[in-house]
């Protein structure tokens, strides 16, 4: 079994390499096989991997990209990520990709999917959209129809149609995801010290290259391997980071904020990994399961639209109590609006909650 600094170790050279070099090899290992990307927050991944594709996780670039070309497609004073993933696009570091999909989450991602499709037309590309409305009979109808014609999509990718039984075994698979990456969730909950969180952030952050099969493995990996590491317990302050659901923060920030004395016990980093808070059923109409799992079991959060937004600061409060953390960081991007929203929503809410 591997060292937990070895299984770290493996988890930051995934996330460090703009080449997206595991991802390379996955596809060139055997012919016809298809990658699509996806950018944050949230996509049925399921779809892609029925197919028999990769869905690969865009996160920008980062700190280590320098952006030159991505500045003369968006303001300089918005969040980093459009910009760079342009700077990755311009740059062929995405060139292996044949489709993408860009879901709803701001105006700004919206308008990459329509750069997207100028600049790259023959990449198959989707904006992602995903009810405002949670009635069955609305919303749920809304979101199958919008399922639907995204498998129809993929098929194009693909080249094959992708049957309910594909759907079911891949449903299963990513239930099985979601399981683990809650169960470390939950193990720094209990035991911050022997998880640090940016040991953690680099371990989810791997199922956005990795195949979901091979993600689910390393987490079983890694968990052994903490669990029986030998590390000590500090007085350190549980806290609960919120607001960088999309873009993602610097890898030495989430080191920063623990070295200053903070565990931190919870967070809202690629929120695909947890997006659905209960298995989908892998029995039935897996496209209804799939749509039914959106709109009656998925997470509260800023990044998802709520006409009142009691609920997102609800699920906060919760959390808090949940992850028993004495103190939230909201680290909003530059001009996010869904994040800055959120914020003063759950601060209304606990004003007077």
């Amino acid at each position: 079994m591997r060292k937990v600094s070895e299984i770290v170790e493996f988890c930051q050279e995934l996330c460090e390499d703009l080449t997206f070099a595991a991802a390379r090899e996955w596809k060139d290992a055997e012919p016809g096989r298809k990658v699509v990307g996806y950018m944050p927050v949230y996509v049925p991944r399921e779809l892609i991997h029925a197919g028999g594709m990769l869905p690969l996780g865009i996160l920008g670039g980062g700190d280590n990209l320098e952006v030159i070309h991505g500045d003369a497609y968006y303001q300089s004073y918005i969040c980093r990520i459009p910009r760079s993933t342009v700077e990755l696009a311009v740059t062929k570091r995405l060139d292996f990709v044949d489709g993408m999909l860009f879901p709803s989450i701001c105006d700004v991602i919206r308008n990459l999917s329509g750069m997207w499709k100028m600049m790259f037309p023959e990449v198959y590309t989707r904006y992602f959209d995903v009810p405002q409305n949670y009635k069955d009979e609305i919303g749920g109808n809304y979101y199958e129809h919008e399922l639907m014609e995204l498998k129809q999509g993929l098929e194009g990718v693909c080249g094959r149609k992708i049957g309910d039984d594909d759907l079911r075994r891949s449903i299963a698979v990513y239930n099985e995801n979601r399981r683990l990456v809650n169960a470390v969730y939950d193990f720094r909950t209990r035991e911050p010290w022997k998880a640090p969180s940016w040991e953690v952030y680099l371990l989810i952050r791997a199922g956005m290259v990795l195949p979901v099969e091979a993600h689910s493995q390393l987490i079983e990996e890694y968990l052994a391997a903490a669990e029986a590491e030998d590390r000590p317990m500090r007085d350190n302050c549980r806290i609960i980071l919120q607001g960088s659901f999309c873009e993602q923060p610097p890898l030495n920030l989430i080191k920063s904020i623990e070295l200053a004395g903070c565990y931190i016990v919870d967070d809202d980093y690629m929120l695909v990994t947890r997006w659905l808070l209960e298995d989908v059923p892998s029995d039935g109409d897996p496209i209804r399961n799939l749509a039914q799992a959106f709109i009656k079991h998925s997470t509260e959060t800023a990044a998802k639209y709520e006409p009142d937004g009691a609920r997102k600061g609800k699920y906060l409060v919760d959390a808090v109590r949940t992850r028993a953390a004495e103190g939230v960081i909201f680290a909003a991007p530059s001009f996010c609006d869904p994040a800055l929203a959120g914020r003063n929503i759950r601060r209304h809410h606990q004003t007077v909650g």
